[in-house]
């Protein structure tokens, strides 16, 4: 199977013009629990120049309220500005910034009862959007594949974060008691202004002890990851953490 985000296919371990690996797109914002995002756009330009080789084809950014969000693109399959992220809802209800591949996209298109001709795009990002607007957080359980991804929705001022079943793509946030940052590598995070640069000294004893860190901490402090099968739910006058998925077990 060959990953995607939002239908921008991806060579898992292809070199790039770097002599590096190309991975997949890469997901950064931060939100405002105080509602004011002034001067937000440029930290989030930065967290994106950051995972530059994460989506060397394209950036894109929106502010929408307390949210400043961002994307960055790797597109092979469909190179068309469609395929945009962050992308918005025909509705304009929604908004995502998508990393992953939901496998099944032809069979909920077809579940939404969406005729190909009447999307605006070839991408599972566009049928995440129409899922979510129909089924809500009940989308998650009908998807199958892997993802982080960020979604927002507009009346409610509320945004997801969310990751696949068992957390194959990463996603990092740190909090303070004001805002939230996000993104889905820690040297992108500590691009916004109030995320520390100082190393968690438990986090250390782990990796030198076990040779890696036990999620959610990270190496850094006050960052850390979303669990896999979990979703971090911020309005302006909560943050909740939510277990969407867990195994089931047949007798």
């Amino acid at each position: 199977m060959i990953p995607s985000c939002g239908a921008s296919y991806v060579l898992q371990g292809a070199p790039d013009e770097r002599g590096g690996e190309r991975t997949m797109c890469g997901i950064a914002g931060i939100y405002r629990l105080d509602g004011d995002a002034t001067g937000d756009a440029n930290a989030v330009d930065r967290m994106l120049a950051r995972m530059e080789r994460r989506g060397p084809d394209d950036r894109g950014l929106v502010t929408s309220g307390p949210l400043t969000l961002g994307h960055r693109r790797l597109a092979i399959l469909d190179l068309s500005p469609a395929g945009r992220q962050p992308m918005t809802s025909a509705s304009g209800r929604t908004t995502v910034s998508f990393n992953g591949e939901i496998y099944n996209h032809a069979e909920l298109r077809q579940e939404l009862g969406l005729a190909r001709d009447a999307l605006r795009s070839a991408t599972d990002t566009e049928i995440l959007l129409h899922a979510w607007e129909r089924w809500g957080e009940g989308a998650l359980d009908r998807m199958v594949g892997q993802w982080a991804f960020a979604l927002y929705e507009r009346d409610a001022r509320r945004l997801w974060l969310v990751r696949d079943r068992f957390g194959e793509k990463p996603l990092f946030v740190a909090r303070t008691p004001g805002a939230l940052a996000f993104a889905s590598s820690l040297h992108a995070l500590v691009q916004a202004p109030f995320v520390p640069r100082r190393v968690d000294r438990q986090a250390l004893v782990e990796y030198l002890t076990l040779r890696y860190v036990v999620s959610p901490r990270t190496i850094l402090a006050g960052c850390e990851k979303i669990p896999p099968g979990s979703c971090l739910v911020i309005s302006p006058d909560r943050v909740e953490e939510r277990r969407w998925y867990a195994p089931r077990f047949a007798a």
